[in-house]
């Protein structure tokens, strides 16, 4: 598994195999939050890229 992640003026740059690729809410959850994700990726690995509002 080649992966390459470039962050450059504000600029992201990711190399990898993508299945998908969707945009969600994150909502408080106790004293955590959390953002929903389909039960078809349960196990799978994911990243999570906060956006600057």
């Amino acid at each position: 598994m080649s992966r390459r992640i470039e962050i450059e003026e504000e600029k992201l740059i990711l190399t990898d195999e993508i299945e998908t690729v969707y945009e969600a809410e994150v909502k408080s959850h106790g004293n955590s939050a959390r953002a929903h994700v389909p039960k078809k990726f349960i196990g799978r690995r994911a990243l999570v890229i906060v956006l600057k509002d």
